[in-house]
């Protein structure tokens, strides 16, 4: 068994093309993660058969609903469904404890602070940081996606001998050029074809930076629905719900 990642969810914030919120799910034979878990995520997974308690680790870009919300459904129905005994470590940007709380509260008051029956690890990773969790290795670089220092990330997850660099939601920054650099798979947000935006990607961005980069294979997902129906979009590589992706 290698390593192989399933796009449980690649759409936008709001569903475009009818894709659930961003979920990578990564597997091999030491290696069980999930990057980003968005409000829909629990719904796909159920609907794809993922065993949701042999994931060891969810490593969150930043905190918005599409890539942040669904953990309250992940952590309650670990709880009371799925009678979950193994740990848990969640890996996120730096305030990472309050905004799981403020999560928590915000989807069923009163959760955050109720007793459970597994370990759950909070561990805050900051831009320019690498940390292991196990034998994996998680670097953050930093995203601009909003206000400075967000915190929003784009992250390289090292497993197995195998890299995989996951841009987030940004625009274009330096940055992504480290993070992708050689990787094995780079899944990169393409939220329009060559509309220039604060906070979101272009095709156009990447492809003007491709060279410098240099992953071995690339993955367009995020997608507006502008991208969606562009005909540029058959040139690429494209995420969608469910396509699990050999790592070779």
């Amino acid at each position: 068994m290698g390593l192989s990642l399933q796009f449980v969810g690649c759409g936008d914030a709001f569903g475009s093309g009818g894709r659930f919120n961003t979920c990578f799910h990564l597997t091999g034979e030491t290696t069980n993660l999930l990057i980003d878990c968005g409000a829909s995520s629990l719904v796909a997974m159920k609907q794809l058969g993922i065993d949701r308690n042999a994931i060891r680790t969810i490593v969150v870009t930043h905190f918005h609903a599409d890539h942040f919300g669904g953990i309250p459904f992940f952590i309650l129905d670990a709880q009371f469904f799925s009678k979950r005994r193994t740990p848990l470590t969640i890996v996120g940007p730096v305030g990472l404890p309050a905004w799981y709380e403020r999560v928590m509260e915000t989807a069923f008051p009163g959760s955050s602070g109720a007793a459970q029956k597994f370990a759950l690890e909070l561990v805050e990773i900051a831009a320019g940081e690498t940390l292991a969790v196990g034998a994996i290795g998680v670097s953050a670089f930093q995203a601009l996606h909003g206000p400075p220092g967000g915190p929003y990330l784009s992250v390289r997850v090292e497993a197995e001998g195998r890299s995989v660099t996951y841009t987030g939601d940004t625009e274009w920054t330096p940055e992504l050029i480290p993070a992708a650099r050689d990787a094995d798979l780079f899944i990169v947000e393409a939220y329009f074809r060559d509309r220039t935006i604060a906070t979101h990607l272009s095709l156009d961005a990447i492809e003007a930076n491709l060279t410098e980069m240099r992953p071995k294979r690339l993955v367009l997902t995020h997608m507006s629905d502008d991208m969606l129906g562009h005909p540029d979009r058959a040139l690429y590589e494209t995420a969608e719900d469910g396509l699990v992706i050999a790592i070779a």
